[in-house]
């Protein structure tokens, strides 16, 4: 599995590079959002690491242009560990956010969650159901969803939770429940990660994000699907 890591501080990039390789891990690295960029569209990645502070082109720039073709997964690595600075990466398609300084075990644990939930996510499908709710059609076999026959993009973790919610219509899911089940981990308390991909799914699939007719809030418990009229 190769790893893009995009880091200008060359100690923490040599360290990174250096622990993940003797963990069986081909590591690119990029030390400029430019030169990141490249070398992102010239190969094929299992995942991105990602410092949002690097010279050239920034790291939320690079991620816009990497999200504007691929679902791959980023992870980003930066020292600000604000709330907003969280729900803006994770808002333009981060996967996951580690702050730093960070444990070098604790980013691996982190890279192996998220490469096995994207290889679930892309591999083929013995379900060949399609779930349909109102205008929205859900394939299972080929990770699509359609809304009135065009095609909506989603990434792995918003497909997951509108599939989710579609197999189980009648559930209603707290946020402790989607993050356990989506992200396959424990929850930590922090509402940020559902709350942003819930928020990003709405914009994709509903007429108005702010009346959905979807992806249902029911106040007080978490979410569930509505009926889609």
């Amino acid at each position: 599995m190769k790893i893009l890591l995009v880091e200008d501080d060359m100690e923490i990039s040599e360290m990174l590079k250096n622990f993940l390789m003797t963990e069986n891990f081909e590591v690119v690295t990029a030390y400029d959002g430019e030169s990141a960029c490249e070398k992102f569209f010239a190969d094929e990645y299992s995942i991105v690491l990602l410092d949002l502070m690097i010279p050239k082109i920034s790291g939320m720039e690079v991620m816009k242009t990497i999200r504007a073709s691929s679902t791959v997964p980023i992870m980003i690595l930066s020292a600000k560990d604000t709330d907003s600075d969280k729900t803006l990466g994770l808002g333009l398609g981060a996967d996951d956010y580690v702050t730093k300084p960070f444990s070098v075990t604790e980013v691996l644990a982190r890279i192996k969650a998220n490469i096995r939930r994207n290889t679930q996510y892309t591999a083929a499908a013995a379900e060949e159901d399609i779930l349909t709710k109102g205008e929205l059609a859900l394939n299972m076999s080929d990770y699509s969803v359609m809304k009135n026959g065009q095609t909506v993009e989603l990434t792995a973790k918003e497909f997951e939770i509108l599939k989710l919610l579609m197999k189980n219509p009648k559930k209603v899911y707290t946020k402790e429940q989607l993050y356990s089940q989506i992200w396959n981990d424990a929850y930590m308390g922090d509402e940020n990660a559902v709350n942003v991909h819930i928020s990003r799914l709405r914009n994709k699939i509903e007429d108005n994000p702010r009346d959905p007719k979807y992806v249902v809030t029911v106040w007080g418990i978490g979410y569930k699907l509505g009926d889609g009229k």
